[in-house]
């Protein structure tokens, strides 16, 4: 290889180095003074992440060096550190939301308990229990009612062409009025 071949390779990395030294300039100070002005959270990913990147720098310079880094103790800090990652990561994002389901039965039970001694307001209760029961009855004889509609619908029309063959066959089978009349 030309030595001419590799100058502008070696230029463009050190320009690279030079931006790079910049952006992480934060980083090689003094972390304390840095996390000091983070919130919680991010405190925690800025330990998390460096811990990471030392851990991760230093599994590539074992594997470089031939060294087995799945069995050294740097392979095992690594996981414990993806397991922060973890944590972090559930802390950020927010719980699931329950939907909120009401019990009608265990109400009605706690309101009927709860208003034993007062006669009206009892009254009023099995009243408007018994109307949500009959609302539902209704409901649902009109939904068997509307099924047994649709299902008498479907069979007529499947059924309607035959009758229709069945009908011309007895008409043509019948005597014609005044037709059949023996005269005396």
């Amino acid at each position: 290889m030309d030595v001419s071949d590799v100058t502008p390779q070696l230029e463009q990395l050190d320009v690279d180095i030079k931006k790079l030294e910049e952006v992480l300039k934060p980083l090689l100070g003094d972390i304390g003074d840095l996390s000091t002005k983070l919130p919680l959270l991010d405190k925690s990913k800025l330990y998390v992440l460096m811990a990471y990147a030392i851990e991760s720098l230093l599994f590539s310079s074992l594997r470089l060096n031939g060294v087995d880094a799945r069995n050294h103790a740097v392979f095992t800090e690594l996981g414990r550190v993806k397991q922060y990652f973890e944590k972090i990561q559930k802390l950020e994002t927010p719980p699931a939301e329950r939907e909120t389901k009401v019990n009608t039965e265990a109400a009605a039970r706690f309101i009927k308990n709860d208003l034993a001694g007062n006669k009206d307001i009892q009254n009023k209760l099995t009243e408007l229990i018994a109307r949500e029961k009959a609302k539902a009855e209704a409901a649902a004889a009109a939904a068997a009612a509307s099924s047994a509609e649709k299902k008498r619908t479907a069979e007529e029309s499947t059924s309607g062409s035959r009758s229709l063959e069945q009908s011309e066959d007895q008409k043509s089978k019948r005597p014609r009025r005044g037709a059949s009349k023996k005269k005396k």
